[in-house]
């Protein structure tokens, strides 16, 4: 069994091209029906503030499958300490005998949330997209943009943050990378000119409404991943002209559509179609149908993004 640590899984992993192939194959499969994925189990830690979930997927013809343990606990930064944390444990899919563990201490979990943000753009954004409205200014928001370079010539952000001052010192350090930056007071002003607008907070009501879309802009959301989050009122997604998800599931229960989710229902009933990511990947769907269309992609975070950038990691690992 390998045992391998953060410091030698960031040697081999970045925010690639490589990486970005690697999760679109993900993806792919998903959307080929290619993938057993079960249901997130989660675990609240209410006196520590702090919670855990564990994903997991195989996919079809890989020759492993990993499991993900990530720890939340967000009182940790008051004790010095990283919020998030975790590690992946990796397994042969003919054997079942443990290959790896991955102590990436939610390294390889950041990169591959990045990474299916660039792919949303990708498929959804319009080509010439060059300017970035970002929501938030943690480290989601940063590598969001490092990503998304990789799909668009993005050469201006517009940054809005719920603290001046941390949206002041993101600025800075994207402005350190080349790109023009200004930070805005409102979500209004930080939306206006948008190309791409990104929403990467922990926020527990929406923060992004219908009147802030610009004509052509995508959203990527990515901020609410559990039954608490919401960044996207409702008019967001009624006012889109193509709605995807990573996948429905999980949108329902911890993603954007579980604002349509009825007291006592399992499931959503909604004014639009809903499509997955993995199925507009793999049939190449045409959804943005004018330079005017609107697009939006909430993303909760699957477990097949987690086999496919374990398995990718080690490959990288181990040549």
């Amino acid at each position: 069994m390998q045992l391998h640590q953060r410091e030698a899984i960031e040697a081999a992993v970045s925010l690639d091209t490589a990486a970005l192939a690697a999760i679109e194959l993900g993806f792919a499969a998903l959307g080929r029906g290619e993938v057993v994925q079960p249901p997130i189990l989660s675990m609240a830690i209410e006196e520590a503030n702090g919670e855990v979930d564990v994903k997991t997927a195989h996919i079809r013809g890989f020759e492993r499958f990993a499991i993900k343990v990530s720890p939340g606990f967000f009182d940790n930064p008051k004790q010095g300490l990283p919020s998030l944390n975790g590690l992946m444990m990796v397994f042969s899919a003919r054997t079942g005998v443990v290959d790896a563990v991955l102590f990436d201490e939610g390294y390889l979990t950041a990169v591959r949330t990045a990474l299916a943000g660039a792919l949303s753009a990708r498929y959804l954004a319009r080509e010439n997209s060059r300017r970035v409205a970002v929501l938030g200014a943690g480290e989601q928001a940063e590598l969001q943009i490092e990503a998304l370079r990789l799909v668009r010539d993005i050469d201006t952000v517009d940054v809005w943050a719920r603290r001046r001052e941390a949206a002041e010192a993101y600025a800075e350090r994207l402005r350190q990378r080349g790109l023009t930056v200004n930070v805005h007071d409102d979500v209004h002003a930080a939306c206006r000119a948008a190309d791409i607008i990104v929403t990467a907070t922990p926020s527990t009501a929406p923060i992004l409404e219908a009147a802030d879309l610009p004509e052509g802009v995508h959203v990527t959301a990515m901020g609410s991943d559990s039954p608490d989050k919401r960044e996207l009122a409702d008019s967001v997604m009624t006012r889109a002209d193509a709605f995807v998800c990573d996948t429905r599931a999980q949108s329902e229960c911890n993603g954007e559509l579980k604002a349509f989710v009825k007291a006592g229902e399992t499931r959503a009933e909604v004014p639009f179609k809903v499509y997955e990511l993995g199925e507009v990947i793999d049939k190449r769907l045409p959804l943005r149908l004018s330079e005017a269309s609107i697009t939006v992609c909430d993303l909760t975070g699957t477990g097949v993004q987690d086999t496919a950038i374990a398995n990718y990691a080690l490959q990288r690992l181990t040549t």
